[in-house]
């Protein structure tokens, strides 16, 4: 008999572990690719704003990374006491990338150690610059390996259920399964686009809110809005890839996003509305919408919900995570273009009170919409842990604890939470921009004697 209460708990924790986790994880993959660009771009132009932005940039980014290891041990944690089912047969199949996520976070932290120690002791900071390079790979490829496994749950592939019996493995194949590319891709962008957005509303407070008139905060929000802007053009791209993707391997997942609940050609996508009864009301309705998301043809069918046995479909609310991430993806990327045309044309509108506050938001609403749109992801694969192979029901523990793991859990990330935010904030208090830079400028004029 299935413990259905074990079950609930270990969805709560699981969820709850994962969505405090992806907040760090993505800075994690983000941040360095930042850290380098801005570097890249100081030497290039020879300015020392921009060497200092990579410098405190990582300063911020090892306390991110810390909490980070800390969350992502209890996912493996949670996975082996939580879902012991599901590892005993995924174990077998997908172990591989999960031991490579593990190398690539080594080979991240082995390099990032060296940058920061190497800070002052290269001559030609072209050199220091290529200590970042494995730094940045290593935090991708840490991504990369580990949406694997969750693509493999997805698009289980690589085996055989033989009376029971796992045959045939080939953890290669499991590993290029057909959701593999889509995912990978989506979850790089968007944590690209995501720590751009983050770095961009601490430049605009410091420079908008706050009233600062350096120099630094402006070139720090003006590169960062820039790298928003193109990274999240590129997240808008691959999210139309995503859809097709579904549209032929997930049907029932976009059917139950885009409440499409009959099969029919010339489909329409319907954004936002409320459903009563059955019936979509309220919406935005775009006229063969859903045919040209799905398959890039107004006239093609679309798979409806009416194709799907009622205990195989996906919750219906993840169309609001759809539509929540859809409308914030879209507004960051118009906020975006508007400050960069605005910064090239001089527009007043960008110096406005309320437009900086926008700025501001942008941060925390990137970090909404990634949260939005992994719930939207994991919940629109239930019932399944493992699609069409494992149910998550049969893949759950049944142990009456974890009710207490949920309570302590909770208690630890809300410590982690608040002592990290308490940490990032005193750093950057004692040590302000003005100061530092009127330190280094000492440094070289004492060297210069």
């Amino acid at each position: 008999m299935v413990n259905q209460e074990a079950v609930f708990f270990s969805r709560v924790l699981t969820e709850l572990t994962l969505s405090f986790h992806i907040i760090y994880a993505t800075i994690g993959v983000g941040v360095p690719l930042m850290i380098m660009i801005a570097q890249w771009v100081g030497i290039k132009k020879q300015d020392e704003h921009y060497i200092l932005l990579a410098r405190r940039w990582t300063r911020g980014f090892v306390i991110t990374v810390a909490v980070g290891v800390v969350t992502g041990t209890a996912i493996g944690l949670q996975l082996s006491l939580l879902w012991p089912n599901f590892m005993e047969l995924a174990g077998n199949v997908i172990a591989l990338p999960l031991f490579m996520e593990t190398f690539a976070f080594f080979f991240e932290a082995i390099f990032l150690g060296i940058y920061i120690y190497t800070w002052d002791r290269f001559k030609n900071q072209k050199k220091h610059l290529l200590l970042l390079i494995p730094v940045a790979l290593g935090a991708s490829f840490s991504a990369i390996f580990i949406t694997i496994v969750n693509a493999f749950m997805n698009a289980p592939q690589g085996f055989d259920i033989v009376k029971g019996q796992l045959v045939n493995v080939s953890p290669l194949i499991a590993m290029f399964n057909p959701a593999m590319p889509t995912k990978v891709a989506h979850v790089l962008s968007t944590a690209y686009m995501t720590s751009a957005f983050v770095l961009a509303s601490i430049g605009a407070y410091r420079l908008l809110i706050k009233g600062s008139k350096h120099v630094y905060h402006k070139k720090a929000l003006f590169l960062t809005m820039k790298l928003g802007l193109i990274f999240s053009v590129a997240t808008a791209v691959i999210g139309d890839f995503s859809g097709k993707y579904l549209a032929e391997y997930q049907p029932e997942k976009l059917a139950a996003a885009e409440w499409h609940f009959e099969t029919e050609k010339g489909a329409p996508l319907y954004l936002y509305g409320v459903l009563d009864n059955g019936e979509v009301k309220y919406a935005l309705k775009i006229p063969f919408g859903l045919s040209i998301l799905a398959h890039s043809n107004p006239n093609a069918e679309v798979i409806g919900l009416d194709r799907f046995p009622d205990n195989e479909e996906p919750p219906l609310y993840i169309h609001y995570l759809f539509d929540l991430m859809v409308t914030l993806g879209m507004g960051l990327t118009f906020l975006a273009f508007v400050y960069v045309l605005g910064v090239h044309r001089k527009w007043p509108l960008i110096f406005k009170k309320w437009f900086g506050r926008l700025l501001v938001l942008s941060g925390p609403l990137a970090v909404i919409a990634i949260e939005a749109g992994w719930w939207m992801t994991e919940v629109g694969r239930q019932p399944w842990i493992l699609r069409g192979i494992m149910r998550t029901s049969e893949a759950a523990t049944g142990s009456g604890q974890v009710d207490t793991m949920l309570m302590l859990f909770s208690l630890l990330y809300l410590i982690l939470g608040i002592g990290s935010v308490l940490v990032l904030i005193r750093m950057f208090r004692k040590n302000p921009v003005e100061q530092e830079l009127a330190d280094r400028d000492a440094e070289k004029a004492g060297d210069l004697k």
